[in-house]
């Protein structure tokens, strides 16, 4: 019921929008986060939004770099990766779940019960 895209590849300081779009179904999942998985590596969650009020929390690998923000008529969460790395080479996912997590765990994937598919993000020159 989550819809990840936007991916690519992109050469060192490019920018990339991924989306994450929510269906119906998941319309009242208000909080949606953004982890990664780069091969041989643990998933990182990277960013997290409430789609109620807008509350966010970022990774401080991503901080200032990468903006998330949500189009509430569109069901849909965006993450603006600008200044991208090659570090940030990884598959990325959306998550989502119903009710406010502690903002200590926003980023911990053990917080988030509803996955989409992942989006690669090639980052290389």
């Amino acid at each position: 019921q989550l819809q990840a895209s936007g991916g690519g590849l992109v050469q060192p300081g490019g920018s990339l929008r991924l989306s994450c779009t929510l269906s119906a179904f998941s319309s009242d999942y208000y909080h949606v986060a953004w982890f990664r998985q780069a091969p041989g590596k643990e998933r990182e969650g990277v960013s997290y939004i409430n789609r109620r009020d807008g509350t966010t929390r970022y990774a401080d690998s991503v901080k200032g770099r990468f903006t998330i923000s949500r189009d509430r008529t569109k069901n849909t969460v965006y993450l603006q990766m600008n200044y991208l790395k090659p570090e940030d080479t990884a598959a990325y996912y959306c998550a989502a779940r119903l009710n406010r997590p502690v903002m200590s765990a926003a980023l911990s994937a053990a917080m988030y019960y509803n996955w989409g598919q992942g989006t690669q993000v090639t980052v290389s020159s």
